[in-house]
């Protein structure tokens, strides 16, 4: 009796390809964050750049914030003299003492807020600001001494965390922003770069 070989039927059952299903959702993911991340960028520098640009604002006329009112920088009050003279911890704590409320402290400490704060919110030079900003943010925090856990008088600092505060946190973001170049979208970072002054001197940029 001949034994006839029949082709083998597929039964309509398959199971669920990984390598398919896996992907694309991968791929369509991985195209957004491309898609959206300089706009996320370009909202994290409109928002730092504010922080920086209201504390110039409240510290010379005095909005009644941290600043009360009647004693901004422009009425003579002194936007240093009040931090500075209140280290009370740290390894430069007689030196901040010595500089609190001297004039050319003064003008550094305002025109650095407000160079810092023009910049990101235009989106140029965010080189030059991130260093500028990362050496006020880490006089700040040395001035703040996180890592101490009583002050210089005995009394508990009450410090959070003894490294990564928020003066930490702002030095990082201005490199980021930096590093990626966060003033073309949403600010005039490309036309900025074309300048001719800045293309020849990158680190304007």
């Amino acid at each position: 009796m001949a034994v006839h070989e029949h082709p083998h039927r597929s039964s309509g059952f398959h199971l669920p390809s990984f390598r398919r299903t896996g992907t694309a959702p991968a791929a369509a993911a991985t195209t957004t964050a491309t898609a959206t991340s300089p706009y996320v960028f370009a909202s994290l520098r409109l928002l730092t750049g504010f922080i920086f640009l209201w504390a110039f604002l409240d510290k010379t006329f005095g909005f009644g914030y941290a600043t009360p009112s009647g004693k901004g920088w422009i009425d003579g009050g002194s936007p240093t003299k009040g931090f500075l003279s209140g280290v009370a911890a740290g390894p430069m704590e007689s030196t901040f003492h010595d500089w609190a409320g001297a004039g050319w402290a003064d003008w550094l400490f305002m025109l650095g807020l407000l160079g810092i704060g023009l910049a990101l919110v235009l989106g140029i030079g965010l080189r030059l600001a991130a260093v500028a900003g990362t050496l006020m943010m880490a006089l700040m925090w040395i001035a703040q001494w996180p890592p101490a856990k009583h002050l210089s008088d005995g009394s508990p600092s009450m410090s959070a965390n003894p490294f990564a505060e928020y003066h930490v946190v702002y030095a990082v973001v201005l490199i980021a922003l930096a590093a990626v170049g966060a003033g073309a979208v949403w600010g005039l970072g490309k036309a900025w770069a074309r300048l001719p002054f800045v293309s020849r001197n990158p680190w304007l940029r």
